[in-house]
């Protein structure tokens, strides 16, 4: 699949003819990820020395396309319908639109089979909110439905009944503009139900921001161990207990560095981790394991107190790698550059709020202007006025005799 695209997409970024790109599944999973049995089928030849070098060539190629599509002038629509997973992530995450139906499920459950959230992850997930792409990466927990929306992680919300409607609408534009395209797109949207509650808001996030802010896997389990709602805590601990160790070790120390680089270093560095796994045995046991055996995977080591966070840095990060990736253009950047499409992030919002925003006007605004802000910096855009409540509510406090917030910072 990865061959064709890559191609395909060339030649439609070169055509005048082609104004917009959509991507989308023909069955109830936009995609589930890559074929992973497969690449330990391979990675398993190689090291008993019959194979050539195909299984990392899956992911020089998987990688090469991810790139593509975050890079790419046309217009890049992904209908993130149904499951999208792994390299599913990878296909859609990086576009400048990504629309989200009720069927969406979204999840990177890369730990649980003793990888690391690769496709780009060590960009996007740690310029989520807050510690929410931290917490979704070494959980693999889900998102679902509107709430991929209210994450960031979807740019629109779109039933799944308008959705061969906004297909059409897409095909009959003669314009590529970004701008033109969005517009067209927001025609189709639908509003949060009413009493909806965001999976990821409210005392549950304030607990993921609490815990996940740690930069060691043990500091986080122990801060889990330390809240007061043990029904989630416990719950969260039990789902760490299970994935390989040495995964939540680089996954965490990934996101870390990959929150300071730029996109194409974060691709480069996942090439590298993704050779470093392959000489180890928690990916093939844990595909083995949970794929094709289905019983629980034998990890090595088996404890986190058994490897060190040196030994991580020293042997995935800090060594050097026999191959380096090479895409298929060198443009890059330090942030989305159409991230205006999307809900208003929380530092956007907390820059608001602390008068660093220079359109916005004075400190000490009221919730009602900082609300009124944002709809008018997003031209109105439906979910804006939940997502900007939901951050006032849980991250800010009335100044003492005025209406104005101001911004709480937690250490």
């Amino acid at each position: 699949m990865v061959r064709n695209m890559t191609p395909q997409l060339q030649a439609w970024n070169e055509s005048h003819l082609c104004k917009v790109i959509i991507l989308k599944a023909r069955e109830k999973a936009f995609c589930a990820g890559g074929d992973v049995k497969r690449v330990v089928e391979l990675a398993t030849k190689e090291k008993n020395g019959e194979d050539d070098l195909r299984a990392l060539q899956f992911f020089e190629e998987e990688y090469q396309l991810n790139h593509l599509i975050a890079t790419i002038d046309k217009p890049f629509v992904a209908l993130m319908n149904g499951i999208t997973m792994g390299g599913g992530v990878g296909l859609s995450v990086h576009a400048p639109f990504r629309v989200a139906t009720e069927e969406t499920v979204f999840a990177m459950p890369e730990t649980n089979i003793g990888f690391f959230p690769d496709v780009g992850g060590s960009f996007f997930l740690p310029r989520m909110d807050g510690e929410v792409g931290t917490y979704l990466a070494l959980t693999g927990a889900r998102l679902r439905g509107i709430d991929v929306f209210l994450s960031g992680i979807a740019t629109h919300y779109v039933p799944l009944n308008r959705l061969s409607h906004l297909e059409d609408r897409l095909s009959e534009l003669e314009s590529d503009d970004h701008e033109v395209i969005n517009a067209a797109i927001e025609d189709f949207v639908a509003e949060p139900e009413q009493n909806h509650i965001y999976a990821l808001g409210g005392n549950i996030r304030k607990a993921i921001d609490r815990c996940f802010k740690s930069n060691t896997v043990e500091s986080i389990i122990d801060a889990l161990s330390k809240e007061e709602d043990k029904t989630w805590s416990n719950s969260v601990i039990d789902t760490l207990s299970k994935m390989s160790p040495t995964s939540l070790k680089v996954t965490l120390k990934e996101l870390r560095k990959g929150k300071q680089m730029v996109i194409t270093d974060c691709f480069k560095m996942e090439y590298k981790l993704a050779q470093k796994i392959l000489e180890r045995s928690d990916f093939i046991e844990g595909v083995t394991a949970r794929l094709v055996e289905k019983r629980k995977p034998v990890w090595n080591p088996s404890k986190l107190e058994d490897i060190s966070d040196d030994a991580i840095e020293n042997f995935y990060f800090e060594s050097s790698e026999k191959h380096h990736l090479n895409l298929l253009n060198i443009r890059s950047f330090e942030n989305y550059p159409y991230s205006r499409f999307a809900l208003p992030t929380e530092e956007e919002i907390r820059k608001v709020v602390t008068g660093e925003t220079p359109d916005a006007g004075s400190v000490s605004m009221t919730q009602q202007e900082i609300v009124d802000f944002f709809l008018k910096d997003r031209k109105s855009k439906i979910g804006v006025r939940e997502k900007v409540m939901e951050v006032l509510n849980r991250k800010t406090t009335q100044i003492d005799n005025h209406e104005g917030l101001k911004w709480i910072n937690e250490h």
